[in-house]
């Protein structure tokens, strides 16, 4: 409670308000460390219990696939940190896509804290969230309320800015670009995208990842009903905008990667089905980790098409991703990836060099013709 009023004190909040769900991150021991375990074991050993659902993000290791090749130590501290949490009375979710296991009411007051999914949230689904601290949505959890103030008021929620893209957008990886371009001009300013042409869910997904990787806006309008006020700053975004990100954010010097990754933010079931029909019966290359990350009820979900994936040579792997897990300690130098959000992030928290490219041509790459 101290924390929250602290917070809200800070924004100018008048009060505390309800919320329908929380949503941790700081949940994989290789961004947590020790002294943050040492507060949630003191929190649990206190008898503390979230009072709303309450939902973790990605932890360091998928229990069927990672934690048999990372070292003990490590996969033991992890495996405290996933009893502490379940003690507290989070659901095992680890997936950074919480809407896929239930999706917010549109209007829903929420804490969480994983920007991809922030951004997902207020723009596509149009609940109510500010981008919190794992501590900060730790504690809306508990106390099942957040303050307001930040994106909770609906003065907070207009448009500062039009960005006209007059680039045509081909796929997820282009709208990852546009996320990130728009990212580093706009840093917390929300922006109305205009010129998008029926953009996917998938890809709206990806454009929000990346915008919330390289700024701190934690929405964007893209429909044209959306209200402005008064005299906007605008970006166009051209052609040129999105070819000279997608090099930028492709900084190795092979083209043999060590590991495909395709699942920053979690696949849905529709990427699932994509990745499975795209494959057939074709086997991965022997000299290549192919990994499609996802949520366990979207790999429960897609059952099916999960066996002829892992036929293939592929792992589907729930409960982490390559940003949070050890990947360095598994000798992956190259990352193949079809994220802008990891594509930006790999190389200083994986200490790879990465190669950005859509899901048709990292598929390409992964399998035998």
């Amino acid at each position: 409670m101290k924390m929250l009023v602290k917070l809200g004190e800070l924004f100018d909040a008048s009060r505390l308000i309800p919320i329908d769900s929380a949503h941790v991150s700081g949940v994989s021991y290789k961004t947590l460390g020790e002294a943050p375990t040492d507060f949630l074991t003191a929190l649990a050993n206190a008898n503390e219990k979230v009072v709303v659902e309450a939902t973790l993000n990605p932890q360091s290791l998928d229990p069927k696939h990672l934690a048999k090749r990372l070292p003990t130590n490590l996969v033991e501290r992890q495996r405290k940190l996933n009893t502490i949490f379940d003690k507290l009375g989070f659901l095992k979710s680890f997936t950074c896509t919480p809407y896929y296991i239930k999706e917010p009411r549109s209007g829903a007051h929420l804490a969480w804290a994983e920007s991809s999914a922030v951004v997902y949230a207020n723009s596509v689904l149009k609940a109510w969230t500010n981008r919190e601290g794992g501590p900060s949505a730790l504690a809306a959890a508990i106390i099942g309320k957040t303050p307001d103030c930040g994106i909770h008021r609906i003065e907070n929620r207009k448009p500062k800015a039009i960005a006209e893209v007059e680039a045509t957008l081909e796929d997820e990886t282009e709208y990852g670009a546009l996320g990130i371009f728009l990212g580093k001009i706009l840093e917390d300013k929300i922006p109305l995208i205009k010129g998008l042409r029926n953009p996917s869910l998938e890809n709206l997904k990806q454009l929000g990842a990346a915008l919330a990787s390289a700024g701190m806006a934690n929405m964007f309008h893209y429909e044209e009903s959306a209200v402005t006020e008064g005299k906007l700053e605008k970006i166009t975004v051209e052609t040129k905008h999105i070819k000279e990100t997608l090099e930028e954010l492709t900084t190795a010097t092979t083209q043999k990667p060590d590991l495909i990754f395709v699942g920053c933010p979690h696949c849905s079931l529709q990427e699932i089905k994509e990745i499975a029909n795209t494959i057939r019966n074709r086997k991965v290359k022997s000299n290549i980790e192919f990994w499609i990350c996802t949520s366990r009820k979207i790999k429960e979900k897609a059952k099916a098409y999960v066996s002829k994936i892992e036929a293939s040579g592929a792992k589907i792997l729930t409960d982490t991703c390559a940003i949070v897990t050890w990947t360095d300690k598994l000798g992956i130098k190259t990352i193949m990836t079809n994220s802008a959000k990891t594509s930006h992030y790999a190389p200083t928290l994986n200490k790879a060099e990465t190669i950005l490219a859509p899901l048709k041509e990292c598929l390409k790459t992964a399998l035998k013709q």
